[in-house]
């Protein structure tokens, strides 16, 4: 009967992506339970071979096809670069523009990641006390050692010259401020260039390197210490 079971399970699952298709079917009326079973197994087979001649190539297909993921309610959608194609012209206000600058000033020629990384720096700063509490107070923030982000005060003009790196970063920008997940340096506040060995860098803990960026946060507190 398990047999029978499994190719009655299949017959009808095969009739219903073949849409429905009906197959008359006649049924042995002997009364022997043996002989009624073998002619209905026959008959399911014979409906199972005409149902998969039933489903087109384009409808199999579309059957089988795994959906596409989609972000959960309430849930940030995954930065790729194929979302950010999909999105529209990034607007927003003085804010936003801020990000948006600091990312194309400090890493419109690295990947995506590089980008987000840089862009998390950004935030994490305006979430700890340490740090002025907007975007645009983090990312012209000055001391006596001089700016935050040299291209503020580097005395040459914060000019875009490459529109379409700008409107990409932009993209950036507007999703991380939209609540995009901070995943990539693990809180860092700080970042540098290979090319530089700053004296804070033996001091604070290493989260990360990405792309021409080293990444770095504050060491943790603790009674010990």
């Amino acid at each position: 009967m398990s047999v029978l079971k499994s190719w009655t399970g299949g017959a009808v699952l095969l009739l219903a992506l073949a849409g429905g298709l009906r197959a008359e079917v006649t049924v042995s009326q002997s009364n022997d339970p043996n002989e009624v079973a073998e002619q209905g197994l026959l008959s399911l087979m014979v409906q199972e071979r005409s149902a998969l001649g039933a489903v087109t190539a384009e409808r199999a297909t579309a059957l089988t096809k795994a959906p596409a993921k989609t972000a959960k309610k309430g849930e940030a959608p995954e930065i790729t670069a194929a979302w950010l194609a999909e999105q529209p012209k990034a607007t927003g206000g003085e804010q936003f523009q801020c990000l948006a600058q600091v990312l194309y000033f400090e890493a419109r020629g690295e990947t995506l990641k590089g980008q987000r990384a840089v862009a998390e720096v950004v935030l994490n700063r305006v979430d700890d006390p340490a740090f002025p509490n907007t975007i645009c107070g983090v990312v012209y923030q000055s001391n006596s050692r001089g700016c935050q982000f040299s291209w503020t005060c580097d005395g040459r003009a914060d000019k875009v010259g490459e529109q379409k790196a700008f409107n990409r970063v932009a993209k950036v920008a507007r999703a991380m401020m939209d609540g995009a997940p901070r995943s990539l340096t693990e809180g860092a506040t700080f970042f540098h260039t290979p090319a530089v060995k700053p004296r804070w860098a033996r001091k604070f803990e290493r989260t990360a390197e990405i792309g021409a960026h080293i990444f770095y946060r504050k060491p943790v507190r603790t009674a010990s210490n």
